[in-house]
C-alpha cells in the first residue's frame, strides 16, 4: 500500500478523494463525550442555566426520549444516514440528560450508566467474551435464548441477595409499561410464548384473530361501546400475535401501511385538484381516485 492510499484509508476516504467531497465526514478531532456532559451541566446550573432545562424531571423528559428513539427509527427506515447521525445524537442527549439528573439526586452518574452496560454486555456474551471463545461457533439463533437465560440468571440472584421485594415475580414484569403498546404487546407474548403458552403455528393465533373479529361485529351489532372498545383491543393484541408467529415487526409493518396510505391520499389530492375539492366529490369518485394511484404504483 503506497503512501496516499495508506492516508486515505486512515481518513476514512477513497483514495483520490478529499475529505470535502465525503458527506458528513467526521472533523478531524471528534469533541470528546466529556464536552457534551459539561453542556448538560451548565444548561441544569441553578446558576445561569436554562429555565427550560431547569424544570424537567425524569417524567416530562421521559416523552421527549421516546420520540427521540421513533426519530432514529424513521431515518433508519428512511435510509437517511445523514438524519440518522443527527437523531442519534438527540437520542445520546437524552441519555446524557437522564444522567445529569440522577447525578443531581446522587444516585448515579453518566460513567456509571456506561460501565454497567459494558459490564452487562461481556456478562451476556459469554460466547464472545467468556474463557475459551477462539473459535466459537455460536449459531446466531441461538444467541437470544442464551440472552434470555442468562438475563432469568440475573433476576434469581437478585432474589438470593434477599431483594425479593424488588425482584421480578413474573416473566411478564420484564416488560417495561412505558413502552409503545404495539411493541409492548408484541414482547408480552414472546414473554408468555417462552414458557410454553403459544400457538403451534401461524393457524392458531388466525383462527383467534377471526374470532376476534366476531366478537367486534357482535359488540358493534349490539352498540356498546365498553365491549366495542375491549373487543377491538382483543383484535389489535391477535393481530399482532399473527405478526410474531410469521416473524414479521408489526410496527414496522403499520409504518409501512401508515407510508402506503400517505402516498397514495396525498396522490388522490393532488389529482382532485386539493383537499377542498375532495371535499365536493363523493366516496365513489374518490375510491376511483384512489384506485388510479394504486395502479399506478402509488
Amino acid at each position: 500500500m503506497d503512501k496516499q492510499m495508506a492516508t486515505d484509508t486512515t481518513s476514512g476516504t477513497s483514495p483520490g478523494r478529499s475529505p470535502e467531497a465525503v458527506p458528513h465526514a467526521a472533523p478531524a478531532e471528534a469533541p470528546d463525550i466529556g464536552q457534551l456532559l459539561d453542556i448538560m451541566r451548565t444548561l441544569r446550573d441553578p446558576r445561569g442555566g436554562c429555565p427550560w432545562d431547569l424544570q424537567q424531571d425524569f417524567n416530562t423528559i421521559a416523552p421527549y426520549t421516546i420520540e427521540e428513539a421513533y426519530e432514529v427509527a424513521d431515518a433508519i427506515e428512511r435510509k437517511e444516514l445523514g438524519e440518522l447521525r443527527d437523531e442519534l445524537g438527540d437520542l445520546l442527549l437524552q441519555v446524557v440528560f437522564h444522567a445529569q439528573m440522577a447525578s443531581e439526586q446522587q444516585a448515579f452518574g453518566f460513567a456509571d450508566v456506561v460501565q454497567a452496560i459494558c459490564d452487562k454486555m461481556i456478562r451476556r456474551h459469554p460466547h464472545v467474551f467468556g474463557p475459551g471463545t477462539a473459535g466459537n461457533t455460536t449459531d446466531a439463533d441461538a444467541v437470544p435464548l442464551s440472552w434470555e437465560s442468562i438475563k432469568e440468571g440475573e433476576r434469581a440472584a437478585r432474589r438470593a441477595a434477599g431483594n425479593a421485594a424488588k425482584s421480578r415475580e413474573s416473566v411478564l414484569d420484564a416488560v417495561p409499561r412505558g413502552m409503545a403498546e404495539l411493541q409492548r404487546a408484541e414482547k408480552l407474548q414472546r414473554k408468555a410464548a417462552a414458557t410454553g403458552f403459544d400457538w403451534d403455528s401461524a393457524a392458531g393465533a388466525l383462527s383467534k384473530l377471526r374470532e376476534e373479529m366476531s366478537e367486534l361485529e357482535q359488540a358493534i351489532h349490539a352498540q356498546h361501546k365498553a365491549a366495542m372498545q375491549e373487543e377491538l383491543g382483543d383484535l389489535l393484541f391477535s393481530v399482532v400475535n399473527v405478526a410474531r408467529k410469521l416473524q414479521i415487526d408489526p410496527a414496522q409493518s403499520l409504518r409501512a401501511a401508515n407510508a402506503k396510505f400517505e402516498r397514495r391520499f396525498r396522490s388522490v389530492e393532488e389529482t382532485a385538484g386539493g383537499s377542498s375539492a375532495m371535499q365536493s366529490m363523493d366516496i365513489d369518485q374518490l375510491e376511483a381516485l384512489w384506485q388510479t394511484s394504486k395502479q399506478q404504483g402509488g
